[in-house]
């Protein structure tokens, strides 16, 4: 506090001689109450959500993760698609932060991932970015930005390291991405895999469906995991896999698993953050793997439905929501205006 005050008297000096030359003083202390009111009192209408936090954490990097699964502690994973997702994410200390293409249908309405475009992916993917200080990043590489060839792949990948702001991207696919998983790779960009149910390649699954549940799916979905951690994957996720047959492959990986419908025998947990919160009407269906821990939807609705009480009864706004003017000029300007 003491150095702020220190510094913004530093600047008021230089820019307000008159002041200075008035007062007699220039000390902190004389200056420390302007100070509080020109970093305090703001009469816009809107002002920036991304304060610092209190107590800032240390950036998750790729080693960071490496730790972790080394030291066996599970890895915290959530989506976010927009800045305040991906700023409550952060500050609720996630260790990875992926914007993932079911942006698609919980941020633009869409009835699957097939439809979400790479520069749609690209502005959610800044705006997560802006509000991410802590977390390790990850872009969500929809379909067709990567499938036609190793090169089309990197390109994509490029565009969401530059553009995107986003530390490492992720692709679905198993043995037959490895190449894709390479080139991207020794290109210097971090790709986190993704294997079992792949929900871009839905209609060549039959739909969403457990995958694994027999001896020779279970190798399939080992052979796929051990293909793309050779390609250089520094994790991959595990997603509607038996519990039993998860935890097995975890056991043969020697990079992390973040499970998704895959139980508790992963190295980490992923979620879709509009699932978890609650942030859905009534009626909606919810895989079963996920746990709603709140009821954003019901507290929103609670509140935009009082709101709209109180501006059709004129409850609201009351006098402390308005902003006063003296009242000689009220006045004037009431006489100016009696002949129009």
């Amino acid at each position: 506090m003491y150095k702020s005050v220190r510094s913004c008297a530093s600047l008021l000096t230089r820019r307000t001689p008159l002041l200075c030359a008035r007062s007699g003083r220039t000390s902190a202390s004389n200056l420390a109450p302007l100070c509080s009111l020109n970093n305090h009192v703001r009469h816009s209408s809107h002002s920036p959500m991304g304060t610092p936090p209190a107590n800032p954490r240390k950036k998750v990097t790729i080693q960071t993760l490496r730790s972790l699964h080394r030291r066996q502690e599970p890895i915290a994973v959530m989506t976010a698609h927009d800045f305040p997702s991906a700023l409550v994410a952060d500050e609720a200390g996630m260790d990875m932060i992926l914007v993932g293409d079911s942006l698609a249908m919980v941020a633009l309405g869409m009835e699957d991932t097939s439809e979400v475009l790479v520069e749609e992916m690209l502005l959610h993917c800044r705006s997560v970015a802006r509000a991410t200080k802590a977390a390790f990043t990850v872009g969500d590489l929809p379909m067709g930005s990567y499938e036609i060839s190793p090169e089309q792949a990197l390109s994509t990948a490029i565009r969401f390291v530059k553009e995107g702001r986003v530390q490492s991207v992720k692709l679905e696919g198993g043995k037959e991405m490895a190449p894709t998983i390479q080139k991207i790779t020794t290109a210097g960009i971090p790709v986190l895999g993704h294997v079992g149910l792949t929900p871009q390649r839905q209609n060549a699954l039959g739909g969403f469906r457990v995958q694994g549940k027999t001896r020779d799916g279970a190798l399939r979905i080992l052979e796929d995991a051990l293909a793309v951690q050779q390609a250089g994957c520094y994790a991959m996720v595990l997603e509607a896999v038996p519990e039993d047959v998860a935890a097995l492959i975890t056991s043969k990986l020697s990079i992390p698993t973040i499970g998704i419908g895959a139980g508790k025998g992963c190295s980490g947990q992923v979620l879709v953050q509009t699932d978890m919160l609650g942030n859905f009407p009534p009626g909606r269906f919810l895989p079963k793997f996920v746990k709603q821990y709140g009821n954003v939807w019901g507290e929103a609705y609670r509140a935009l439905e009082a709101y709209r009480t109180e501006v059709k009864s004129g409850a609201y706004p009351s006098p402390e929501h308005t902003y006063p003017a003296p009242k000689e000029e009220v006045e004037a300007f009431a006489k100016a205006i009696e002949d129009l």
